[in-house]
């Protein structure tokens, strides 16, 4: 049987990443920026005002104070907005709003809490020190600089940068498409009537979450019966821009397995040495990179937790592709099968840091998978865990 690590490589060497282009700021959150951003411009691109109040020369309201305040006539009002350029008379205020331009010759800012908040001539209450409240031009951006980098992931906080420099797109890496397929004829959609022998499809709601989580785009999910023409024709219909193919079961021993049919001279069908999910599948099909899991569902989520999704999200440039992992303590004695790799549900307490197994390990239990937070990863070698070991974990819970 092949190893879980093999199989990790030839899956990783499947996806690739998509070339960067530029992305609209609306839709170029969570993607990875492709190269550096320099600032077109300055921030803020000119003087303006911190507070709502008054633009003074500082000297002219040395002396203010609540029980003597300094008079002045206000000649101009300057709402948020105003263009023209104007320029502060010695002996006079103007009126001005929250981000507005101080006017020229200005030296400070009077918050409009200070003064009786006139509008022909103030009562100035307190002094002023140069500088007072002005957002001087640069202070935040100076153009030319270095603002955002390569390999950072894009923010909002980082968007309304973008937009603030005048940018109206970003150049990232764009988003894997991935086309998901669910076979066989016992599955009916959520929702419809079942009939005796008949189960509901549960892998493709399961792994387009899964895809979409990991940052990528589903471009389809169909569900396809167990009929190699039915498959192919799916296939065609649905395999457009994708740059993935995912499949989920028609890839085990028996008879009436239709990936394996469908794909046999495309597609390397192996055993991978691992519990859950040893009936695993990759090669091209349709001219598209394909990876083909097995169908119980938690087969199929474990393996593509294990071999899809660090890779997928490593094509998109994300910093850190892979689930977070640590060592924790066993709370319980666990026995695996000698040469597999086994992945077993779990509950980790993170503050403890220690960990129990959640469920039986068998493949078709999803209500456990469902409520864990972790994966044990027991070595292929290992047959016996004591209470008190310490077991690999994957976080599920972040990442």
């Amino acid at each position: 049987m092949r190893s879980v690590t093999e199989h990790q490589k030839v899956v990783a060497d499947l996806i690739v990443p998509r070339a960067p282009i530029d992305m609209p700021l609306a839709d170029a959150l969570g993607l990875v920026l492709a190269e550096d951003v320099v600032a077109p411009l300055s921030l803020p691109g000119f003087d303006n005002s911190a507070m709502d109040g008054y633009a003074v020369i500082a000297d002219d309201v040395a002396d203010a104070g609540p029980e003597h305040p300094v008079l002045l006539p206000v000649a101009e009002d300057i709402p948020a907005g105003r263009t023209d350029a104007l320029t502060l008379k010695p002996g006079t205020a103007h009126r001005i709003m929250t981000g507005s331009p101080v006017p020229s010759g200005a030296t400070a800012i009077v918050p409009v809490e200070a003064t009786d908040a006139a509008t022909d001539t103030v009562a100035i209450r307190a002094s002023a020190k140069p500088g007072q409240h002005i957002r001087r031009a640069g202070e935040d951006v100076t153009a030319g600089t270095t603002v955002l980098q390569a390999g950072q992931v894009v923010t909002p906080a980082m968007l309304g940068l973008a937009a603030a420099l005048g940018l109206g797109g970003l150049k990232v890496i764009p988003r894997q498409r991935v086309l998901v397929m669910s076979t066989g004829s016992e599955l009916v959609a959520p929702g419809q009537p079942l009939k005796p022998g008949q189960i509901y499809e549960s892998n493709a709601a399961m792994l387009a979450a899964a895809v979409r989580a990991a940052g990528a785009e589903v471009v389809a999910s169909p569900m396809v019966g167990d009929d190699v023409e039915q498959f192919r024709t799916a296939l065609d219909n649905h395999v457009g821009d994708a740059d993935l193919i995912i499949t989920t079961g028609g890839v085990s021993a028996g008879a009436y397995e239709v990936v394996k049919d469908a794909l046999l001279k495309e597609v390397e069908f192996v055993k991978v040495a691992m519990q859950p999910g040893m009936p695993q599948g990759s090669g091209t099909a349709a001219g598209r990179p394909i990876v083909t899991l097995p169908g119980n569902p938690v087969s199929a989520l474990v393996s593509f937790e294990v071999f899809i999704r660090t890779p997928l999200r490593a094509a998109m440039g994300h910093p850190r592709p892979s689930r977070p992992t640590l060592t924790a303590e066993l709370t319980e004695d666990l026995t695996s099968p000698r040469g597999k790799r086994q992945f077993r549900r779990g509950v980790l307490d993170a503050e403890t840091k220690t960990v129990t197994s959640y469920g039986p390990p068998a493949s078709h239990h999803l209500r456990w998978l469902a409520s864990a937070n972790c994966l044990l990863e027991i070595d292929e070698e290992v047959t016996e865990l004591a209470a008190g070991s310490q077991v690999h974990v994957w976080d599920l819970s972040s990442g």
